[in-house]
C-alpha cells in the first residue's frame, strides 16, 4: 500500500506492507485523514512514536474510512462499515482501528467531513463534559477557539446549554467566523482576563478549556469564578508558568491536566464510548460539524502540513485518499 512515511523529519510516500489486524482490531481502507497539530510534532520527535504495522514511521492519528477486515474477537462491526476514529498511521491507503475506539459515520457525512471530527469531538467532550462536567447555564471560556478542537468545543457548549460561550484568538476576522459555531463572546489574548469578567457580569468563567498553556496561566486565574474548573489541554505558548497558589485556593478553582497518551485502552473506549452516548444523537442530526478548509491527496500531505503551519486555516485541513 502506499502511506505517508516520516524521514529524517520530512514526509515521503512510500510502498509499505499492508497492516494485518490482530484481535480487536479492525483493518480499515482509509478514505480521507485529519491533520492535528500533534503530526508537525511528530515530524519533529516531539511525541513519543506509536508504533505502526508494519514497523514503519506512518504519520497522522485521524482517519474516517471502510471496513475491510476484522481482526479476532471484533464485535459491532461488519466488512463493509462505514467508520471514523483515532488510528495510528492514518497518512495511508490502510489503516488498524481497535473496535473499541471506533465510532460509526452517521448518514450523510462524507468521508473528509468525518475524517475531520474524531480528534476534535473526543478532546472536547472529554474536557467539556467527562472532566469540566459543564453546567446549564455556565459560563464557558475557551482559551485559544479557533484551533479544530476549540471549535467542535464551542458548539459542544452549546448543546450542552451553557449560559455564555466566549473564546480567544489573535484573528478578529476567525473570531466573527466563529459565530457560526456558537461562540457569542470573541476575546484577544491581550485583555480577555477583563473582557471574560465584562461579560460575565464580573463573575468569570465556570469553566475554562486552555489550549494555550503559560501564556494565559495568569489570566486564567484572573477570570476564573469561584469553583471554576480549568482543563489544561494543549501548551501552544509553553509548558511552564508561575501561578498564584493563594488565588487559586481563594477561588477554590479545579486545576485538571488532560491528555490521551497516558490513557489505558480501557480509559480510552470509555471516551469514545461516552462521546457516542452523549453526542450521537447530534452527530446524527449533523448539529456537529468541523468546517474543512481545505482538501488535499495524499501525496501533498507536505503541502497539507504548511498549510497548517502557517496558521492562516479556519476548520480542518484533510487528505483524501484512495476512491
Amino acid at each position: 500500500m502506499k502511506a505517508m512515511v516520516i524521514e529524517a523529519g520530512q514526509l515521503a510516500l512510500r510502498d509499505v506492507a499492508d497492516p494485518v489486524p490482530a484481535a480487536g482490531e479492525l483493518l480499515v481502507a482509509v478514505k480521507a485523514a485529519g491533520l492535528n497539530r500533534a503530526d508537525l510534532a511528530l515530524r519533529s520527535g516531539h511525541y513519543e512514536k506509536i508504533a505502526t504495522r508494519p514497523p514503519a514511521p506512518i504519520a497522522g492519528l485521524e482517519a474516517a474510512g471502510e471496513v475491510i477486515a476484522l481482526g479476532p474477537g471484533v464485535q459491532g462491526f461488519r466488512i463493509g462499515d462505514r467508520v471514523m476514529g483515532m488510528p495510528s498511521g492514518s497518512y495511508a491507503e490502510k489503516t488498524l482501528l481497535q473496535h473499541r475506539l471506533a465510532l460509526p459515520v452517521p448518514p450523510g457525512l462524507s468521508w473528509e467531513e468525518a475524517a475531520a471530527l474524531p480528534v476534535a469531538l473526543f478532546t472536547a467532550h472529554d474536557a467539556l463534559v467527562s472532566n469540566a462536567a459543564l453546567r446549564k447555564g455556565e459560563a464557558v471560556l475557551i482559551q485559544g477557539a479557533t484551533t479544530g478542537v476549540g471549535i467542535v468545543a464551542a458548539q459542544i457548549a452549546r448543546y450542552f446549554g451553557a449560559g455564555i460561550v466566549m473564546g480567544t484568538s489573535r484573528s478578529r476576522e476567525k473570531l466573527l467566523a466563529m459565530k457560526a459555531y456558537g461562540l457569542e463572546v470573541g476575546l484577544q489574548p491581550e485583555t480577555f482576563p477583563e473582557k471574560a469578567l465584562e461579560a460575565t457580569g464580573g463573575k468569570g468563567a465556570d469553566v475554562i478549556l486552555d489550549f494555550v498553556g503559560a501564556s494565559a496561566a495568569a489570566g486564567h486565574l484572573q477570570c476564573a469564578a469561584t469553583g471554576a474548573r480549568w482543563i489544561q489541554i494543549g501548551r501552544m505558548s509553553g509548558a511552564l508558568a508561575q501561578i498564584d497558589l493563594n488565588e487559586l485556593s481563594r477561588r477554590r478553582v479545579h486545576l485538571i491536566g488532560v491528555t490521551f497518551r497516558s490513557r489505558s485502552l480501557e480509559e480510552f473506549a470509555e471516551v469514545v464510548a461516552s462521546a457516542q452516548r452523549h453526542l450521537g444523537e447530534a452527530l446524527g442530526a449533523r448539529r456537529l460539524r468541523s468546517p474543512l478548509d481545505r482538501v488535499f491527496r495524499l501525496e501533498e500531505a507536505s503541502a497539507a502540513h504548511e498549510r497548517m503551519r502557517s496558521n492562516a486555516h479556519l476548520g480542518k485541513i484533510v487528505l483524501r485518499i484512495g476512491s
